[in-house]
């Protein structure tokens, strides 16, 4: 595409990660369902955040995580999320544009605190998290950059922050200045609980401004309400130009049209936590495209991106991965 000067510019929840560890009797004693994302008020969030030690605290955020993995790439990268000028507002801000993404969304000076999810990670590498909104969910079509969205080739939505009616708007008007300056736009289902609550929008905003998707298995199944993987492809190749459809230690599958292409893993030696490895693998991906590649070597860098985030704690990169592409020739 030309005229660009950003590859990705996504909106999301700006929120702080704090991850940690604990088995399935823990989840149980607070009533969270293994796996699952749960929205919780400040004081659940404060009952959990005293029953556990932390052993990481960094910036995060599903859409953010996505950037920060093509900042790694080498990609231009953007983002739009609202934090509150507070402590944890200037780690996020401090954090995102220290990796190399493009960050301007103004500070809110009232209101709710910034943003916060509690990773908890079990001993087979799952994770559950409670996510503390915060005034992440405040961010209205006031705060889209419409001359960011113009200049960048894709324009990346986070279904995290489907829930709030003003964010919703946000979507909506993000995904017609987009399209009107004939760029493209993505959009990550981000949970199968989120989809359950608004499948019908969803479906709307799918068919009528989403060129990208990205889901794994259980949401695609839950957007259709299909039984099998099968079927979810073939109700989801006529409502966008390209599924990216993951489906953990069996890679991932991308349905363009008429194709089906099958992505296998990359290997990894040790799988610790699977925070981040779907948003890492939209990064690698959208890498891809916006560079040049073919869907299928798009799909291999997502494939080693997610690989590079399993093997470790954090939905952050710890290494370069634009020098793990140049060792694996891609």
């Amino acid at each position: 595409m030309s005229n660009t000067s950003i590859d990705v510019i996504g909106i999301g929840n700006a929120i702080v990660d704090v991850i940690f560890t604990a088995d399935d009797s823990f989840l149980k004693s607070v009533d969270l369902e293994k796996g699952m994302m749960k929205l919780v008020d400040l004081d659940q969030a404060a009952e959990i955040y005293d029953a556990l030690t932390p052993n990481l605290e960094v910036s995060g955020g599903s859409a953010a995580n996505t950037l920060a993995g093509i900042a790694s790439l080498g990609g231009r990268a953007a983002y739009i999320g609202k934090v509150r000028n507070d402590a944890l507002g200037e780690t996020f801000r401090r954090d995102i544009r220290k990796i190399g993404v493009d960050y301007r969304t103004r500070a809110a000076t009232n209101g709710p605190s910034t943003a916060r999810c509690l990773v908890i990670v079990t001993p087979d590498a799952q994770r559950t998290m409670s996510t503390y909104l915060g005034v992440s969910a405040c961010l209205s079509s006031e705060d889209v950059d419409v001359d960011a969205i113009r200049a960048s080739q894709i324009t990346y939505l986070e279904g995290y922050l489907f829930d709030p009616p003003e964010a919703k708007k946000a979507f909506f008007f993000a995904a017609e200045a987009a399209h009107h300056a004939e760029r493209q736009v993505a959009l990550s289902l981000s949970d199968s609980f989120c989809v359950d609550r608004h499948r019908a929008e969803f479906l709307d905003l799918i068919q009528g401004h989403v060129d990208i998707l990205f889901a794994n298995e259980e949401e695609i199944n839950a957007l259709y309400g299909t039984k099998s993987f099968s079927d979810s492809i073939s109700a989801v190749r006529s409502q966008c130009q390209i599924a990216v459809l993951t489906r953990g230690a069996r890679g991932a599958c991308i349905v363009a049209g008429s194709d089906i292409l099958d992505i296998k893993p990359a290997l990894v030696s040790e799988v610790l936590d699977t925070t981040g490895a779907g948003d890492l693998f939209a990064a690698g991906f959208l890498f891809g495209i916006t560079s040049g590649r073919s869907l299928e070597d798009s799909g291999k860098i997502g494939a080693l991106a997610a690989a590079e985030i399993i093997g470790h704690f954090g939905a952050r990169p710890e290494v370069s991965l634009a020098q793990l592409l140049l060792d694996k020739g891609l």
